[in-house]
């Protein structure tokens, strides 16, 4: 039996001669292979780097300059600048240097939000791995190939920079204080041991950014590792250095206030992802407190001496009505969080489903694939 292609092949006659049939073979054979080595060979990676902006015309030049554009293990570098609402001329200086995207918000959103909103882009333009640095230059371009090493080597699926916290110069020892207890609290409500928990200088693979979300609207850094913990995404820590302050911080004005915000947006993460945990303790709390002094009022009272301590049977009632309303408060929100997680289902679905169809035959934003 001849094959299809040596069938084809014909003399003038109508005739085939055995010449012909080892060329139809020859073609075939290398039609095969060729569709072989296709098959085999790994799909284009692409890397985008992105940078949440805000008024940031005259420190993103510094910063664009020191990012790559060859990175190893990738075959497209892009950066992205998403732009939070500037008056300035951010969004002209990202086109004049080379920015290959730029997303813009109408209004100041907040960094949180800006956050969100690149992690979103960069899967809606294919990216296969996603870093997220800052327009300040505070983080070192050169570590990059260092950050996405091991998501390339499927160690991680999100890796965060260490920065030398005690080494930092413009860091106060407040601030360094503050950086070691937020990354332990963080740590804790993760499962993850994360030593740097408040930095930005951070690579998500695929998969992993489209399970991302934020709730709150101060910093992406605390809530998207304890997602990540709360998951089962593999998440690890490499060391990174650190350039020279060219600005100071926008998201800490004082000591004062990043105490603060930092302790709200720590609470609001508890209410949010363990809120059985922390209303129940609460309410523990209130309890034992309230039944001690009802117990010590107890105590003046066999003695003829309860007369003088009205007081501590107030005190004990306010107790242990907090407590019941702690517990109750406990109940709902853990109804409620059963709730968000499922609606934070259908967001991680449909946001696959829409990147698969922007970019077929990728089939890599589903959770698990790596």
């Amino acid at each position: 039996m001849l094959p299809p292609l040596a069938q084809m092949w014909r003399r003038d006659d109508g005739s085939t001669g055995d010449e012909h049939d080892d060329a139809g073979w020859r073609m075939a054979a290398a039609a095969a292979v060729s569709d072989l080595r296709r098959a085999q060979r790994p799909a284009p990676m692409k890397l985008i780097i992105q940078i949440p902006c805000y008024n940031e015309e005259f420190s993103l030049p510094v910063t664009l300059a020191a990012l790559p554009r060859k990175v190893p293990g990738f075959d497209r570098v892009e950066w992205l600048v998403i732009d939070d609402g500037s008056t300035d001329r951010t969004v002209q200086v990202a086109k004049d240097h080379g920015v290959d995207h730029v997303v813009s918000h109408p209004h100041n959103k907040g960094l949180a939000q800006t956050f969100m909103t690149g992690i979103e882009a960069s899967l809606r333009l294919g990216a296969d791995v996603i870093v997220n640095t800052d327009a300040d230059n505070q983080y070192n371009a050169d570590d990059i190939p260092d950050l996405v090493a091991p998501i390339l080597k499927k160690e991680a699926q999100i890796v965060v920079g260490e920065r030398p916290i005690s080494e930092i110069a413009h860091f106060s020892a407040a601030k360094k204080l503050l950086q070691r207890v937020g990354s332990w609290v963080v740590s804790l409500a993760s499962g993850v041991r994360v030593p740097d928990a408040p930095c930005g200088f951070r690579a998500f693979d695929r998969a992993a950014a489209v399970q991302v979300y934020v709730f709150t609207d101060y910093t992406y850094t605390i809530e998207t590792i304890i997602q990540a913990g709360r998951r089962n995404i593999a998440i690890k820590t490499v060391p990174i250095s650190t350039n020279d302050d060219i600005r100071p911080s926008r998201l800490v004005k004082s000591t004062a206030s990043y105490v603060w915000r930092s302790f709200l947006t720590i609470v609001r993460v508890f209410m949010l992802y363990m809120p059985m945990a922390f209303l129940g303790s609460l309410a523990a709390l209130s309890a034992a407190a309230g039944l001690v002094l009802g117990f010590r009022y107890l105590v003046y009272l066999a003695l003829g001496e309860g007369a003088g301590h009205l007081q501590s049977v107030v005190l004990a009632a306010i107790l242990l009505i907090a407590s019941m309303v702690f517990l109750m408060g406990a109940l709902i929100s853990d109804m409620v969080a059963a709730n968000r997680r499922l609606l934070e289902e259908v967001r991680m679905r449909r946001l696959a489903d829409e990147i698969d169809g922007a970019n077929p035959g990728t089939g890599a934003s589903r959770p698990g694939s790596r």
